[in-house]
């Protein structure tokens, strides 16, 4: 009977012992995890912090559903140690377990700048479920909050915050919001828009200290802008989780190595999602920590399966605004692009090419069409005999299925 161990119950791990056990009836999994709660949904936190949904909402794999699986859920019990000569990892309960085949799935951190008076009661990062209980506890009274970072995750949260009465402040260091997924005009647009619901941003913004005597009542800028809130929320992006990747001496730069795969330098160890940097790129998105945790579990009981990538594709969900991007959106201005935009309607379409294919797309406001682009940016299509009509009034994107 082979032993799997998996160090990490986000998607990356959870999806890995579904496939492990769909190939290997018989094998022991256990999984271990410092958390109190199983598998959950991270992505969907904005709308536990807005008060949409309970914990039970969020939950994806309940104890029983593990049982179900005669996987093994370690809550609570992180792990401390790997000794790959006698292939045995210890946890934090002092115990130490043997395994055959091991998956390293450590995730990510929430980055926290050195801003002076971060360990004040008020500030937040959110990336657990305990994050997320703390967040909404805290923000009842609140009547400001202060958003360092203007990327996804925190406008998301912000969005959350305002469906609650609460006004969002939004620090951002670049000078434009989303910079990863808007180009100037676009960020533009959006950024009116959310104005108009309530934000407020300061753009080149970089924190210098939080201000208050035990309790957040202001940040400081190091321009000297001053801004007012009770609470902090730091959105500045997530690090990888490769401390114990590093002391068991794998090899590591921005993540765990890994090739195709999913296998590490080390024989019968594994890396997968947030954690993993593959072909030189880490990802931290949702959709590539779940298919590298399928590749990863299939390979592990006996397989051979093989990881291409991911097509980065991101979006935004706040009330009454539709945003998605993904590719190449050509933010340095270098690609043949169609653009279609409008300030009033807070449209704003752009699609990128490279020769006669889709390589990027920017879609704010304008769903119609939404999977079709997608797809011709994820399947490499060629758009020749389309491409001069891309983007006119009442174009149907659904012709790229057909071409």
């Amino acid at each position: 009977m082979k032993r799997y161990l998996i160090i990490g119950n986000g998607v990356a791990g959870a999806r890995a012992a579904v496939k492990i056990r769909e190939a290997d009836s018989k094998g022991e999994i256990r999984i271990f995890t410092e958390e109190a709660y199983p598998f959950y949904y991270r992505v969907r936190f904005p709308e536990y912090v807005a008060g949409e949904v309970t914990i039970q909402n969020l939950t994806i794999h309940t104890r029983e559903w593990y049982q179900s699986k005669e996987i093994a859920i370690h809550l609570e019990e992180g792990i401390t140690g790997v000794n790959a000569q006698k292939k045995e990892i210890s946890s934090q309960k002092g115990k130490n377990y043997p395994y055959d085949h091991l998956l390293i799935a450590t995730g990510g951190y929430a980055f926290v700048p050195p801003i002076k008076g971060k360990e004040k009661k008020g500030v937040f990062t959110l990336r657990t479920m305990k994050d997320a209980i703390s967040m909404k506890e805290f923000s009842d009274g609140v009547k400001q909050a202060i958003l360092v970072g203007g990327g996804l995750v925190g406008l998301e949260t912000g969005g959350a915050l305002l469906r609650r009465g609460i006004k969002v402040a939004v620090i951002e260091y670049n000078p434009r919001i989303l910079p990863r997924q808007m180009d100037p005009e676009g960020a533009k647009i959006l950024q009116g828009k959310m104005e108009s619901m309530g934000f407020s941003f300061f753009l080149n913004g970089e924190s210098e200290e939080i201000l208050g005597k035990e309790t957040v009542e202001r940040l400081r800028l190091k321009d000297g802008r001053t801004v007012e809130g009770q609470m902090v929320i730091i959105s500045a992006g997530v690090r990888p989780n490769i401390k114990l990747a590093q002391a068991m001496g794998l090899e590591t730069k921005n993540g765990i190595l890994v090739n195709d795969r999913l296998e590490t330098k080390m024989e019968g160890t594994f890396a997968a999602g947030d954690v993993a940097e593959h072909r030189g790129r880490v990802y931290g998105i949702w959709p590539a920590a779940q298919r590298q945790g399928e590749i990863a579990g299939i390979n592990m009981s006996g397989g051979n399966a093989f990881y291409e990538g991911t097509v980065v594709s991101n979006t935004l969900k706040v009330a009454g605004i539709e945003l998605t991007s993904a590719g190449d959106i050509d933010t340095e201005g270098k690609l043949e692009c169609v653009v279609k935009s409008d300030l009033e309607e807070c449209v704003y379409c752009k699609v990128a090419f490279k020769e006669n294919k889709v390589v990027g797309c920017i879609l704010l406001g304008e769903v119609k069409g939404k999977s079709e682009v997608l797809n011709a940016v994820r399947e490499n299509i060629d758009i020749k005999e389309i491409k001069d009509s891309f983007l006119k009034d009442g174009f149907d994107f659904k012709k790229l299925d057909e071409s």
